[in-house]
Order: structure tokens, then C-alpha cells, then sequence
């Protein structure tokens, strides 16, 4: 029996669950599973995908996503459809690949226009006669699938210690997104924490009119509540904050007045993984991070004797390792983290990874003594692996001619390191030197494919780096991300301000890369 699946958000809900059943029907699926109300979040629908049975047995062979994702959502936002494969993940690129070119060609469709519309807001299987038999539409609870897996990766118990303790205060932000739809459930209803905790926590279609992507620009009322605003807050912040992007993949993670970045929280997470979740208790088969992230994760690899993977932008990558059986935890810089408990990265499994390592680390003074915080945590791990100063520059919807004159002269630049280094010299003589310069290629150790043009790469002696990068994740123009790295492994330099400690490199990137001249913007869009 072949098998859909459809998770539908956010804008024309309505409309293409509809078109997606009846295609589904027209064209010989014999059963396609709704999450209730159409909302699934994206690691949800992989995690359905891999565990869930229908009452034959059988599982699901892939999935529709339709998100806007991260991005503003909307009849005149973005609106985005994907599609998941049996392993769970997204769909890779030959299969994408093969799609596009089916849209070149396609003639004609079949659709049964006649199938009644199915109540989505009600949990239960309808059956009708399809093409080849009995056709079912099977609504089920969105998310009790989820919660059974996170139950069996966590030690709830502790983690309910921590949320009930009178020590620890903790704030969610779902940003209007569908994680609003798991928050109550996982955070108040199973782990005690209060209602109150709960920010933007009702799912909307154009997430209340703002930009569900989980970074200190956007995320404005969380940033405010946790001391990072402009102006001091009302109350005292709480000990733990974070939010979710629309579809609940991403995450990002603060303490009380202290930002936590991407790069650090997937590396922390893994230095820390074996003590604090039960479902690594075993050990860790191997880590990996995209190329843009910082190499935080690198240096805990090496310490603990780890695998290690540096792969191109794209959950897609992770998966094949994980299928692979060698990796068990991986990140992005770009707020998504995961592991190999199924193929996406997942917003909700980032918050409960860190809330069982600060209940590890408080599991003997929770009661009396000093809670350790997240800011403890970090500059812990940040005194035994060393810091690796990060920033990402977001340039967004610039002239896609001019980005592509950008990366070509940076291309160009590379030819000749020891120009590049007389150029960084001028711009600054307290910056290293560039020891390799390269456009990122990775070949997959699992099926042999190479992905070539991942990014522009300079990488310094000291172990510093710039990344550029396009990157198409919106609907206009051209995105470039600059990602800027300084490494200090100098215990006692590790706690100097972020923008002081990159501030030359800052300079140096925007110049060598003639970033002004080229996009004829003076400042990015948004830094991270």
C-alpha cells in the first residue's frame, strides 16, 4: 500500500489540502494521514513518517509540507510546498531534480473533483472508493506522536523538576508558528511549567503579521522579557528563554541578559549529550555542522574523539550520514539544530536537549546553593574548548546581478593568496594571515555525490574564517550571508564583548569584499 502525507499550515490551508487529497485519490495513494486542523510542524511530520502505522501496518512513504517556514507567511508572503521521503528527511536532490524536470513536460493531471471535502478538524479515518479500492483520509492528533518521542529521548522527570522549581523561570516564543500548537502540550502539560510562560503560542496564518525567524531582531518581545532589549524590562528576567520559527525547526536559545549562538548551542549540546539525555547514554557516533557554522563543534569532536562532518547547507546532508549510521547530533548556524531521532532539525528537541543539560547540571542544588545558569554553561565550555567569536551578516533581496558580480569577484580574488593577504594587511596589520581560500565542495561519504559552489571560504592561520554565501530561502531577489569567525582559545580573552573581539575582521570582510560597492548598501539587514 502506497501512502501520503499532508501537513498543511498556514495560508490556503483550505484549498490545497484539498487538491492534495484528491490528487492523492486520483492517482492510486490508498491512504493519506492529516495532522487535526492541518497543522503539523516539520520535525513532527518526520517523526510520523517514521514511527507512526496505519492499522495494516504499513508507514507512510512521504510527505507535503507546505510552510512558509521561516519567512514572513500569507496570501501576499511566502508560501512554500516541500516534500519529505520514507527516511523522514527532505527529499534529496536527485528526486527534486527529476521533479522539476516532470514540470517541463507534464501534459495533464488526474484529480477526483467529485471526492467529498473531509472535516480535517475531526480525528477519525473516512474511507471512500478510490481507483484502486478503498481510499482513506485518516485525521489523527497532531501531537501525540511527537510527545511519545520526546518522552522516550528525555528524562521528563527531570526536566519537571526543573520548570516546577521556585529557582527556575522559563519563557517560550512561538512566534505565532505551529510549535504553538506542541508548547502547551510539552511544556505545561507534561513538564508543570506555567501557562503564563507561553509567548505567541496560537498558530495564525500570517503569524500575526510578523517574521517567525528566531533571532534577536525578530524574536523583539522574548529579547525584551530576557534583558537584551533597549530598554530594562519590567520584571526580572527569567533563568531560560527561547522561541521557534513557523514550522518549528528552528530555534534559538537565551538565558537571563545572554544570547546563546547557534554555533556554540549545537557544540555545548554535544559536549554535554552522553550526561544529560538518556537517549545518549550509549555515546555519540559521530557529529556534523553546515559549512557557515562556526567551528565550535569541530574543537569538541576533536576532545572527545568524535566523528566529524563539515557539510554544505541542507538538512538533506545530515540525513544521509544519519541513515549512515555516523552521526547522532548536527547543526546549522542558521538556528537549526537536530539529531538523528528522525531526519529534520527540531526546534522543540534543541529546548528540551538544553533544559536536560541545566537540569544535570542543578540536579543537586536545586533546593539550596546557586542554580547554574546558561551563561555558567556557556563560559564553562567556553574555558575548556576555547570561543569561537561568530556573526552572520544578512544582506536580503539584493539585486540578484550584483550578488552574483560579488561572489565572481571574490572567486576571482582567491587566484592569488598573497594579494589577498597585501589587501588584509592594508585594511588591518592586526589581523592573521589567509592560509587557504576556497569555493566549498563536498563529496558525500555515504553515495559518492558531489555538491560544488557551497560558498567562498577564507581561512586564516589562527584558526579564524570568513564564509560567503547566496542563499535562497526568500521569494525576491538575492540573499548574501556573510558569516564572520574569530577563535580565541585563551581562557582569559574568552570574555571580551563580541563586537569588540570582531570588529577588525568585520572590517576587513566588508572591504575586501567591496560589499558597499557592489550591493550599494551601507549596513546588512540583519545581523545575527
Amino acid at each position: 500500500m502506497r501512502m501520503s502525507y499532508l501537513k498543511s499550515c498556514f495560508s490556503f490551508r483550505n484549498i490545497i489540502y484539498k487538491i492534495i487529497i484528491k490528487m492523492s485519490a486520483a492517482n492510486g495513494v490508498r491512504r493519506v494521514w492529516v495532522g487535526q486542523n492541518g497543522l503539523l510542524s516539520t520535525p513532527a511530520v518526520s517523526a510520523v513518517i517514521r514511527e507512526r502505522l496505519g492499522a495494516d501496518g504499513s508507514k507512510a512513504t512521504g510527505a507535503f509540507i507546505l510552510t512558509a517556514s521561516h519567512n514572513p507567511g500569507g496570501p501576499h508572503e511566502d508560501f512554500g510546498i516541500k516534500y519529505n521521503m520514507e527516511n523522514g528527511g527532505p527529499a534529496t536532490e536527485a528526486i527534486t531534480d527529476k521533479i522539476y524536470e516532470n514540470t517541463k513536460s507534464m501534459k495533464e493531471y488526474f484529480i477526483a473533483e467529485d471526492l467529498p471535502d473531509v472535516d480535517i478538524s475531526t480525528i477519525g479515518v473516512t474511507s471512500f472508493q478510490g481507483p484502486e479500492g478503498q481510499f482513506d483520509v485518516d485525521v489523527f492528533d497532531s501531537a501525540s506522536d511527537y510527545v511519545k518521542l520526546m518522552k522516550s529521548i528525555f528524562d521528563f522527570e527531570s526536566i519537571h523538576k526543573l520548570l516546577t522549581s521556585p529557582k527556575f523561570n522559563f519563557c517560550y516564543d512561538a512566534l505565532h508558528g505551529v510549535a504553538g500548537a506542541y508548547a502547551k502540550c510539552i511544556f505545561v502539560e507534561e513538564l508543570g511549567a506555567n501557562e503564563n510562560s507561553l509567548l505567541n503560542c496560537t498558530p495564525k496564518e500570517d503569524f500575526g503579521g510578523g517574521h517567525p525567524d528566531p533571532n534577536l531582531t525578530y524574536a523583539k518581545e522574548l529579547v525584551a522579557r530576557m534583558g537584551l532589549g533597549k530598554t530594562k524590562p519590567e520584571q526580572e528576567p527569567p533563568e531560560f528563554g527561547a522561541a521557534a520559527d513557523g514550522d518549528a525547526d528552528r530555534n534559538m536559545i537565551l538565558g537571563k541578559r545572554f544570547f546563546v549562538t547557534p554555533s556554540d548551542s549545537v557544540a555545548i549540546i554535544a559536549a554535554n549529550a552522553v550526561q544529560s539525555i538518556p537517549y545518549f547514554s550509549a555515546g555519540l557516533k559521530g557529529v556534523a555542522r553546515s559549512m557557515p557554522t562556526s567551528a565550535a563543534l569541530d574543537v569538541v569532536a576533536k576532545h572527545l574523539n568524535l566523528k566529524f562532518f563539515e557539510v554544505p547547507t541542507g538538512w538533506k546532508f545530515f540525513g544521509n550520514l544519519m541513515d549512515a549510521g555516523l552521526c547522532s547530533i548536527c547543526g546549522e548556524e542558521s538556528f537549526g539544530t537536530g539529531s538523528d531521532h528522525i531526519r529534520e532539525k527540531d526546534g522543540i528537541w534543541a529546548v528540551l536537549a538544553w533544559l536536560s543539560i541545566i537540569a544535570y547540571k542543578n540536579k543537586d542544588n536545586l533546593n539550596e546553593g546557586k542554580l547554574i545558569t546558561v551563561e555558567d554553561i556557556v563560559t564553562q565550555h567556553w574555558a575548556t574548548y576555547g570561543r569561537h567569536y561568530y556573526t552572520r551578516y544578512d544582506y536580503e533581496n539584493v539585486d540578484a546581478g550584483a550578488a552574483k558580480e560579488l561572489m565572481e569577484y571574490l572567486v576571482k580574488l582567491q587566484s592569488s593568496l598573497p594579494d589577498v593577504n597585501k589587501i588584509i594587511k592594508g585594511i588591518r596589520s592586526d589581523v592573521s594571515h589567509v592560509a587557504q581560500s576556497d569555493e566549498f565542495e563536498y563529496k558525500d561519504p555515504v553515495d559518492g555525490s558531489i555538491s560544488k559552489h557551497q560558498g567562498i571560504r577564507y581561512l586564516f592561520t589562527d584558526g579564524s574564517r570568513l564564509v560567503f554565501r547566496l542563499s535562497g530561502t526568500g521569494s525576491e531577489g538575492a540573499t548574501i550571508r556573510l558569516y564572520i569567525e574569530q577563535y580565541e582559545k585563551d581562557a582569559s580573552k574568552t570574555g571580551r564583548d563580541s563586537q569588540e573581539a570582531l570588529a577588525p575582521l568585520v572590517e576587513v570582510a566588508l572591504k575586501l569584499s567591496k560589499m558597499q560597492e557592489f550591493t550599494g548598501r551601507s549596513a546588512p539587514t540583519v545581523i545575527t
